[in-house]
């Protein structure tokens, strides 16, 4: 016989038998209720019934769950019955336990993943986990070191804004992609979501340039005309410094020189990508020596209503020299924490050499 563990991880998995275990659990319950209804109406009065309901709708499916709020109705309205039939408050309190049943029902009609509303998000939530696992820069070599902050607009779980990374397996080449997809918050989650799942096959397995193109082919195969993102990728020789920056209609990356002591803006260029079938984009190469570091950030960073690109990123340059001021560890966390709070997704990646 299966423990609770199965009985819950079966449940998270809406097979069909973990939904009849549940609605056998609740209709069940909603029995046990009407017999002390029955007996003692006052311990177990109609409003009690909505529990049921309300548990429904978080635990079952909508088949299952028109079944247990049919069961759960009947039983509020035959235990009033039982105990004396309707009067005005009563009256209002099966109307309104009919009215919440109807929006509970409608509500889970509304599901289209057919799952009950807390599974559906906890698959999604469990999907972005997983997306940005991709993001996580794993332990780099000595003397190096990454540093990502990302900040939804509005405050919400989902973004625009994702990052993808990618160490060789001899630690010799590093790559990091910053991507701004179009749109703010959960609007441009979803798309950010099935995209960042696409570059997470691509990088590491295909050249730069070639990862690019391929990328802008898979926006340009979305249904949506809409669909287009911006990117600013690095490649990093971690034994040389060597690096080379692609940019593809993302805000110029910065570059800080341990010897002039300020952010420079770097040269990369291109347009963004599920725009056209061939992009132009535009490298910059260098080197970085200790002290040195390059900056990548997306738009929220340096523009708004009533702020430039031009005049945001002479802002950045500025926030950003006060930021490393006392050294490079947390800086990506205070620049950040710089920006006033605006309606758009906002990102800082920011990679040094010590």
């Amino acid at each position: 016989m299966p423990d609770v563990h199965d009985l819950a991880a079966g449940w998270r998995s809406g097979t069909g038998r973990s939904q009849l275990v549940a609605l056998g659990v609740l209709m069940g319950l909603v029995a046990a209720s009407f017999a002390v209804s029955s007996t003692a109406y006052t311990l177990v009065p109609l409003s009690t019934y909505f529990v049921w309901v309300l548990l429904g709708m978080l635990l079952l499916r909508f088949r299952p769950l028109v079944v247990l709020t049919v069961w759960t109705v009947s039983a509020a309205v035959a235990a009033v019955l039982l105990d004396g039939g309707f009067d005005t408050v009563r009256t209002s309190g099966c109307v309104a336990l009919v009215l919440a049943s109807t929006l509970v029902l409608y509500q889970s009609s509304l599901q289209r993943s057919g799952l009950p509303g807390p599974l559906g998000e906890a698959m999604l939530s469990d999907l972005r986990d997983r997306l940005q696992s991709q993001g996580t820069v794993p332990p780099l070599p000595e003397g190096w070191r990454c540093q990502t902050a990302m900040v939804a607009a509005h405050g919400v779980g989902y973004a625009g804004d994702f990052m993808v990374a990618d160490l060789s397996e001899d630690e010799h080449h590093l790559e990091l992609i910053l991507v701004d997809v179009c749109g703010k918050g959960v609007a441009a989650g979803t798309a950010a979501l099935q995209f960042a799942g696409a570059l997470g096959g691509l990088i590491g397995a295909l050249p730069p340039r070639a990862m690019l193109a391929a990328a802008n082919d898979f926006l340009l195969r979305q249904e949506s005309d809409e669909t287009f993102a911006t990117a600013a990728h690095v490649y990093v020789d971690l034994r040389t410094g060597c690096y080379s920056v692609l940019s593809a209609g993302h805000p110029p990356a910065l570059r800080w020189t341990a010897g002039e002591g300020e952010w420079t803006v770097d040269n990369a260029r291109g347009m963004a990508l599920g725009i056209l079938r061939r992009p132009d984009l535009e490298a910059s190469e260098g080197v970085l020596g200790p002290g040195d570091a390059l900056l990548f950030y997306t738009d929220g960073v340096v523009e708004s209503r009533d702020v430039g690109l031009d005049e945001g990123i002479a802002w950045l340059r500025r926030a950003a020299a006060s930021a490393v001021a006392p050294g490079f560890e947390g800086a990506a966390r205070r620049i950040l924490r710089q920006v006033e709070r605006g309606d758009d997704d906002r990102a800082v990646l920011l990679l040094d050499r010590s």
